[in-house]
């Protein structure tokens, strides 16, 4: 058998608009991703048996929406 892998590059140029809404998502994915690993971090450094994936979108997500801090993850736009 035979696999022929192709690879494409592709050089995107966004509007104003897209770039302050590509630095929202990214800056988003970037605090959410920190907080995740300080959640692993800090149950393997006590002991804690493993943080799910599922248990992490509890916490870091959807209760983080719920507070003060991280109420903007939850805004649109």
């Amino acid at each position: 058998m035979w696999f022929v892998q192709l690879r494409y590059q592709f050089r995107v140029y966004p509007t104003p608009g897209q770039q302050i809404a590509l630095a929202k998502a990214f800056g988003c994915a970037r605090v959410v991703f920190n907080d995740g690993l300080r959640a692993r971090r800090t149950a393997h450094e006590q002991g804690l048996p493993y943080v799910s994936d599922a248990e992490l979108s509890r916490r870091v997500i959807t209760r983080a929406k719920a507070t003060p801090e991280r109420a903007w993850l939850g805004v649109a736009g």
